[in-house]
């Protein structure tokens, strides 16, 4: 007979990682998603439907597929994705509340659930306050790739790697480590939100290749240090590589994008380069955050300096004594 404890830890065992794997196909799709809304913005697409929800009269799911041409293709699509998204977050939030014994997970999903609802009004919005089109542009392009961090979170905290107790990681750079992580993210995110800006408002471009300047000298610190002081971390070591090679692709693609926009470079291609070279540029924009993002809560849950746990273990034999 089967022992009833060990079938029932196999059990919780199997629903977490099924959560684990919904949180990874929301990620995945909020990816898709912002290529899509990147093909939008590219295309000059973004009031091809001039109502909402209602798409041309029709329920949003129901107006027909041979009438999706031209900028109303990429609208429309946007619009669905985005409700597939909606209700896959509407999921993942309700099976956190009823199977996540954490408090803190459950309340993240829930923030999850409120993002991507205000970020589908924000898009409603758009359609019917064209007048204010760019300003809310900017904010839902940017909540969007906020979303998606707090997607990648959330995809982090239900893994098996998060259920398990941590092996602290003594090391003496812990906290200058730490703060160059969260330093280097907030950078990319701010990258993000001027890049949105550029490509909505038409400014802040000297702003936008600051902060390219301010992310690629420390995402290089940040590998360097990385590498040089703990290659054999690999909770630390993979994240760090694949931002290095994040980063290589954004600055060739972001200077194309530059080349094809504000200069008079002959770009080859230029119709089919003009559309890829961007949209990739904000898709690749938001993987690195997402690689800072792992990297940065990794450092903060792995890494300890040896003064602390020192002055910890000290507090404690005086609390026993």
């Amino acid at each position: 007979m089967s022992d009833p404890a060990s079938a029932s830890s196999a059990s919780v065992e199997i629903a977490r990682a099924w959560v684990c794997r919904f949180a990874l196909l929301i990620c995945a799709s909020t990816v898709v998603l912002i290529f899509v809304g990147g093909l939008v913005t590219n295309t000059g697409s973004a009031l091809a439907v001039p109502d909402w929800p209602t798409t041309f009269g029709y329920n949003m799911f129901l107006y027909p597929w041979s009438k999706m041409v031209g900028g109303i293709f990429y609208e429309h699509s946007h619009r669905l994705i985005g409700c597939i998204v909606g209700l896959l977050t509407l999921t993942l939030a309700l099976l956190l509340w009823f199977k996540e014994p954490r408090r803190s997970v459950r309340r993240l999903g829930a923030v999850a659930l409120g993002a991507v609802i205000v970020q589908g009004l924000l898009g409603g919005l758009r359609v019917i306050l064209p007048s204010s089109g760019g300003q809310l542009a900017v904010i839902h392009g940017s909540l969007a790739q906020a979303f998606f961090a707090l997607t990648v979170t959330l995809a982090l905290l239900t893994s098996p790697e998060w259920y398990q107790k941590p092996q602290k990681i003594m090391a003496a750079d812990s906290v200058a480590l730490k703060r160059l992580c969260l330093l280097t993210t907030v950078f990319v995110y701010m990258q993000i939100v001027f890049g949105a800006m550029l490509t909505h408002m038409g400014g802040l471009l000297r702003a936008h290749l600051l902060f390219a300047a301010l992310v690629t000298i420390h995402v290089f610190l940040l590998a360097r240090r990385i590498m040089k002081h703990h290659p054999d971390q690999r909770e630390l070591m993979r994240p760090a590589t694949i931002l290095l090679g994040l980063l290589v692709v954004q600055l060739v693609l972001g200077i194309g994008s530059y080349a094809a926009r504000f200069t008079l470079l002959m770009v080859p291609y230029a119709p089919v380069l003009g559309l890829a070279l961007p949209t990739t540029h904000g898709v690749t924009g938001a993987l690195m955050l997402a690689a800072c993002l792992v990297l940065t809560l990794r450092a903060y849950r792995l890494l300890a300096s040896p003064e602390g746990v020192a002055s910890r273990e000290f507090v404690a034999e005086q609390v026993r004594a």
